[in-house]
């Protein structure tokens, strides 16, 4: 079995793997990059359609969930949206903003990860696809790890192994038992960005929807995200739930804004007064996907014309519509969540470092730590700072 000696040896080679191996390679460490899938950088590959939204410019602590949500502020801090930037725009990728400081490949996510294997190539860091881990040990002369490629001899090594999110891309529990391996606590952990379901006489009313979009507010444990919306045949989806799916969990109440930026109270007094006669549908149908409007007055809303509804109907109908109590049941799971909550516990890394605090030369970088961010290119901007901050260090 071959042995292959290195002074750092990230394990991972997607977005903060790779970050973090390109900044050590730049300062003349030699490093190793190992992952068991069959090509690096999958999940950048996949993401934003295939375009790859890389950083969100409007980046804070703020935009970021975690136990203890003080830990990622010096990171982001020292690496910031713009420095990603500037290596995006050196490598001549056209990008664009496409809502909110959400920045976007123009033409391909390919182009970020051969920017990444670039930086890594030219600092000299080697890179091994289809090599997977079997054993790592640790001992006064550093990590040994064991894998089907052979035997990894480091002063240090960098767990960027991702969370439980999309397994068809190969995402495994494998950074957390390594974590507990060597002592640390994983906080609990679950599915993020991630589409809801419904069931009961939700989903019978709203299945045959399917398709139908809409600008929203969701409101869920005092956060609220103003998006669009997505009916789909087992449930809800769209930015504006994925978003707030990372709020909820089952039982929590969920509400809905179906017109967001509008009082709807008013807005129905001024259709009574303009156009009483019309059906509640049809005015509906001029603020509301037509379908929506329909299901709405079939189940909900009071099914006549306008000026047929009272006061005391009228504001219930406005209440009901700025304030729609809908009874998700569960999500749809890792199997399309873009993000894993929960992860190492950041209370036992150095948020500088990103250093064990049990483990001398260990440090836990990225998604497989309990932080988490919105969806819109936070993630991204956590793999690029985290990733930076341990690869100046190791």
């Amino acid at each position: 079995m071959s042995i292959h000696r290195c002074d750092v040896l990230v394990i991972g080679a997607g977005a903060a793997g790779l970050m973090c191996a390109l900044t050590a390679g730049q300062r003349g460490r030699m490093v190793q990059v190992i992952d068991h899938a069959n090509k690096v950088g999958k999940k950048i590959l996949m993401s934003g359609g295939g375009r790859c939204n890389f950083t969100n410019t409007g980046t804070t602590a703020a935009n970021f969930l975690s136990a203890n949500p003080h830990f990622c502020k010096s990171a982001l801090a020292r690496y910031t949206p713009w420095d990603f930037i500037s290596m995006v725009e050196r490598h001549g990728i056209a990008y664009h903003e496409k809502e909110l400081g959400q920045l976007f490949c123009d033409i391909s996510s390919k182009q970020i990860v051969r920017m990444l294997v670039d930086e890594c190539q030219a600092a000299g860091v080697q890179i091994r696809t289809d090599c997977a881990v079997t054993r790592v040990e640790h001992g006064a002369d550093g990590f040994h790890v064991h894998t089907a490629d052979g035997h990894f001899h480091a002063a240090s090594l960098v767990v960027a192994t991702g969370g439980l999110s999309i397994p068809s891309l190969g995402a495994t529990g494998f950074g957390y038992e390594l974590a507990r391996q060597f002592g640390h606590d994983v906080l609990p952990t679950r599915a993020g960005l991630v589409p809801l379901t419904l069931s009961g006489k939700h989903q019978e009313r709203f299945a045959d929807l399917s398709g139908v979009a809409l600008p929203v507010a969701a409101r869920c444990n005092d956060m609220e995200f103003r998006n669009s919306l997505l009916i789909t045949h087992r449930g809800i989806s769209g930015p504006a739930i994925l978003q707030i799916s990372s709020f909820w969990q089952p039982g929590d109440d969920l509400r809905l804004d179906l017109l967001p930026g509008q009082d709807a109270e008013e807005w129905l007094r001024t259709m009574k007064r303009e156009r009483g006669s019309a059906e509640l549908r049809t005015v509906l149908s001029d603020v509301l996907p037509r379908r929506l409007a329909l299901r709405l007055c079939e189940h909900w809303l009071p099914d006549r014309p306008v000026k047929q509804i009272d006061e005391r109907e009228l504001r219930q109908a406005a209440a009901l519509l700025q304030d729609f109590p809908l009874v998700a049941s569960g999500t749809e799971g890792y199997r399309t969540a873009e993000v894993t909550l929960g992860g190492v516990d950041t209370r036992q890394v150095s948020s500088s470092t990103f250093e064990s605090q049990r483990v001398p030369g260990l440090h836990f970088i990225g998604e497989v730590l309990d932080v988490t961010g919105w969806l819109g290119g936070y993630n991204f901007q956590w793999a690029w700072a985290s990733g930076r901050a341990a690869g100046l260090v190791v």
